[in-house]
């Protein structure tokens, strides 16, 4: 990785239909929007980061992203980008419950594919390459608006962690997390 010379917030979309449910979702063809509450978080999101320096924000695909972006994006004055290295994992269980997925993979959560979809390893070079990319662009902030798998993969490019250290880690709805390489933290 090349000298890091922009500040990457990361932050999960706002509360989702599919998070009340408990369901998977990462078609992007899937209207998976957020809850009144998900609103709401973008929305103080939005107040939160005022201060930062955000120059553009990028978000995956999924409405979901797109829609907790978007507001963010409007109190900021900055442009929105939809990167589809951000789409959420490919998990192979999109519409079926959470537990099902983490249930089909609990043996391997790193390599382990099913229905089609892709493991933690194939998803780490998707949203991988997307970050090299990132650090070598001259902005001085940017906003990730991604998923909570997403945000584990940011922390460990960045951290220097390896997948095995992230899995399960929790990041919540609409909190900011700034993410800076292991010799700058």
């Amino acid at each position: 990785m090349g000298a890091l010379g922009v500040r990457v917030i990361g932050l999960r979309h706002g509360q989702s239909q599919y998070n009340l449910l408990g369901l998977c979702n990462d078609d992007p063809a899937r209207h998976v929007d957020l809850t009144d509450c998900g609103v709401r978080q973008a929305e103080a999101a939005a107040r939160q980061l005022l201060s930062e320096s955000i120059v553009h924000v990028y978000c995956s695909p999924l409405l979901r992203a797109r829609r907790t972006a978007q507001i963010i994006a409007s109190a900021l004055g900055c442009a929105v980008a939809v990167d589809d290295r951000l789409a959420d994992i490919r998990s192979g269980f999109d519409g079926r419950p959470v537990a099902d997925y983490l249930s089909a993979i609990a043996g391997d959560p790193l390599n382990t594919c099913v229905n089609g979809g892709e493991s933690l390893a194939d998803y780490r070079r998707r949203v991988d390459g997307f970050l090299a990319w990132l650090v070598e662009q001259p902005l001085p902030c940017v906003l990730l608006v991604a998923h909570e798998e997403t945000l584990r993969i940011f922390d460990a490019f960045f951290s220097g962690r390896g997948l095995a250290d992230v899995v399960g880690k929790s990041f919540a709805n609409c909190v900011p997390y700034v993410f800076q390489p292991a010799s700058e933290n």
